[in-house]
């Protein structure tokens, strides 16, 4: 003879002794079956309580920091964009593009519970670092990047900015309630593994952009480079307008706040703007007053009618003017004419 107790959808079946009473041990596998959150021990369901807990937490500070992360990678990205990355063609729109999708992105991470916003962020900031790696290290739509501050810093809060959006996705993906309760034991299988596998991929990022950031050579315009000795200046054409050239084709250019004994481009700006090394010999078709000025460290820079002379990093090669008429570094430039 069998009875029956339970209510609702639970119901347990146990033998019967003789005389009705079902048998103790029986009895007390029941209580433990209805008594536990999904048919298991109370004590599983208290560990999954405080495996979500935690997950809770994680999610929540992945959250604020990867959306103040992203807030971040825009400002620098704008500031960029908007100090000469804005006349490169594709580089440019795509640093527009990133500013406009890391603010979104910043907003809906903070704003939203869903581990999908949260791994999108840590996929698109991934995708970020990896095209300033590439541009880095062998050029990216025929431009090639050079190491600045600014960029190193962007690269750095990419890489905290993925470590804070996986650690998010992952603790949303396991308490999806946010409110440190499991109802599908999601929790308890956030397992140690998941999280070094997320440990051992930011760790990853961080080299991989420690090893190119350290490949990339500070400048690489071909006019920063030399000894200081001569410097053949050339005339070409740039849309079509005739100006004055470097050995390789290159657009120069004077700035607006250089005087004839001074260059006051130095620093990040010159990273941007390399100056002409060398002493300057007119080539062919060039007419004017060659001279040279001495930069700070002493190096000597060649000068075109009392104009300090630089090339422009967005420019991809002959024909190219694009640093015509920019107002950057507290300046304007402009091509070198020739007369």
């Amino acid at each position: 003879m069998r009875f029956g107790c339970g209510s609702g959808a639970a119901r347990v079946l146990w033998p019967a002794e003789p005389g009705g009473k079902p048998t103790e041990p029986f009895a007390r596998k029941s209580l433990l079956m209805t008594d536990s959150p999904a048919g298991g021990s109370p004590a599983t369901g208290k560990e999954d309580g405080a495996a979500a807990t935690r997950a809770g937490v994680a999610a929540l500070a992945g959250r604020l920091a990867g959306g103040g992360l992203l807030a971040a990678s825009a400002a620098v990205h704008l500031d960029l964009y908007l100090t000469g990355y804005r006349s490169i063609p594709t580089i440019g729109a795509f640093f527009l593009f990133q500013v406009v999708a890391a603010l979104l992105l910043a907003v809906s991470v903070v704003a939203t519970r869903r581990w999908q916003v949260s791994a999108v962020g840590a996929g698109f900031v991934l995708a970020t670092l990896a095209g300033y790696l590439l541009s880095v290290t062998s050029g990216l739509f025929g431009f090639r990047e050079v190491r600045t501050t600014a960029g190193l810093a962007a690269g750095v809060v990419e890489v905290l900015a993925f470590c804070a959006l996986a650690a998010a996705a992952l603790g949303e993906w396991a308490d999806p309630g946010g409110k440190g309760t499991s109802r599908t034991s999601r929790a308890g299988r956030l397992s140690p593994l998941a999280l070094s596998g997320t440990a051992l991929c930011c760790l990853a990022a961080a080299a991989l952009f420690a090893a190119a950031a350290a490949a990339a050579t500070a400048t690489v315009a071909p006019s920063a480079r030399g000894d200081g000795g001569r410097v053949e200046l050339e005339v070409g054409l740039a849309s079509g307008t005739r100006v004055i050239t470097n050995p390789s084709g290159r657009t120069l250019y004077w700035f607006a706040l250089d005087s004839s004994s001074t260059s006051a481009c130095s620093g990040t700006c010159a990273t941007y703007w390399p100056p002409v090394l060398g002493r300057p010999v007119a080539g062919p078709g060039v007419r004017g007053r060659l001279g040279t000025i001495r930069r700070p460290g002493g190096r000597l820079q060649a000068t075109f009618d009392g104009h300090p002379l630089y090339t422009y990093i967005g420019d991809t090669g002959r024909g190219t003017a694009r640093g015509n008429g920019l107002d950057l570094n507290g300046g304007v430039w402009h091509e070198l004419l020739a007369g």
